[in-house]
Parts: C-alpha cells; structure tokens; sequence
C-alpha cells in the first residue's frame, strides 16, 4: 500500500489526498449495514466495526451517491449479492452525465472500472458501486467535461493503475471535472470513476487524515488490517 498526502498535477495544480491499495493483498471492501441491517453511514461507525472484530482501520472514504434514505442511487454489490440494482435511467445531476460507471472487486481480487454499459463482461463480481460520471473511459477524459469550465468543487474518485493497484483520491480544494479527470491521467489510470462531490471525506490517519465527523454516506470503500 502507498499514501501520499498532497499529490501536486504540474498541468492543472490540483491538490489531492491520495491513497492506493493492492486489492491483491490488502483487504478492500465496500461496506453499506452493519450485522443488524442498519446502514453504517460514517467513519466512526465503521471504526467501531474494526475495533469489535480486532482489527485496524487504516482507509475509508465515501463510495458513491446515494439517496436521502442512504440508499445508493445505482447498482451496489455486497459478497456477492445485489443489494440495489443497476440504474440505467436518465436524468439530471452528475449521476447521469454520460457515461455513469462502476468501481468493482471480483472474488478474485481482480479490482476494475467500467462504464455500465460495459458493465455485462464482468464476471464473479464480488463488490461493486455505481456513481457517475466516468471521469476516464478508455484512456480518454470524458467529452463531456469542459476544460474551461468554471463549474468548482471538491470531488472524490477512483481509477485503477496499469499494474492493477486501486487509486483513491479526494481533491484537497474546489475543482472541474476536467482537472479531477487530468489528476486520474496523469497518474496513468485508463479508467477512472468520480464518486462524489462536496460531501466528499477521506479516513487515512497514516497521512494524518482522519475527517471523521457528523457526515452520513451510504456506501462506504475501506481497507482494514
């Protein structure tokens, strides 16, 4: 696993708290309710998950968007089953800019991000979230975002490295899609997802990081030791 604290994109000069995890040897998951069904919304609850269980929570950030309820807005896989399912309809907000994605591990270990549409290929799916809009698809920023767009704010997201390493990072200020696309890039990711925007916080106390407050998420992504 590797932390950075400030990662600084010499083109667009975003800021950013990253993180990256080795799915083939670090524990990530996705989590949404606990044991007795009720949804685990922040960090410190999932925390105490790892405390109970012994063991250390050492990332965590916001998985995607989600209802008022806490109910996720799309598609959200948990062990292997469908807990929500995949949204496909249009409408208006990021969710929907075209194209929507999803972040997946498979029970392989084997962690991916892929559009929806091409959601079908992906086989033995054993977590997934769905958000929206893919900020990478192919090697190529999205068309939709506008590199001169003053439309700012802080974003989460995800994109997955060449060597298969999972890339987590949160802008550490107000952003375009297209500088937060940039960031994904430069890093050499071929395919990234945004996850979320202003509610946007990182658990990461390696860096020194531990935004854990009274915010309320729906899925939550982690990695416990």
């Amino acid at each position: 696993m590797f932390f950075s604290l400030v990662s600084l994109m010499a083109s667009a000069q975003i800021a950013a708290v990253s993180y990256i995890a080795d799915p083939g040897k670090d524990d990530l998951r996705m989590y949404w309710r606990d044991s007795s069904g009720k949804v685990i919304c922040h960090f410190a609850a999932l925390k105490e998950i790892a405390d109970q269980q012994n063991r250390q929570l050492i990332f965590a950030m916001n998985g995607g968007m989600y209802m008022e309820d806490r109910t996720p807005v799309g598609l959200y896989i948990e062990n292997g089953k469908i807990l929500h399912p995949l949204n496909t309809k249009t409408g208006k907000g990021n969710f929907f800019i075209q194209p929507n994605g999803i972040f997946y591990i498979c029970s392989d270990r084997h962690a991916g991000v892929c559009s929806t549409q091409d959601f079908g290929k992906v086989k033995d799916v054993k977590y997934a979230t769905q958000s929206g809009p893919m900020l990478i698809k192919d090697g190529k920023i999205n068309a939709a975002f506008d590199s001169a767009s003053h439309n700012l704010n802080i974003k989460n997201g995800v994109g997955v490295l060449p060597d298969g390493r999972v890339l987590f990072a949160m802008s550490k200020g107000k952003v375009t899609f297209y500088q937060f696309a940039k960031y994904f890039a430069d890093k050499g990711c071929p395919n990234a997802l945004y996850l979320d925007g202003y509610v946007s916080r990182i658990y990461l106390p390696q860096a020194g990081v531990v935004q854990i407050d009274d915010s309320r998420f729906g899925v939550l992504i982690a990695v416990m030791q």
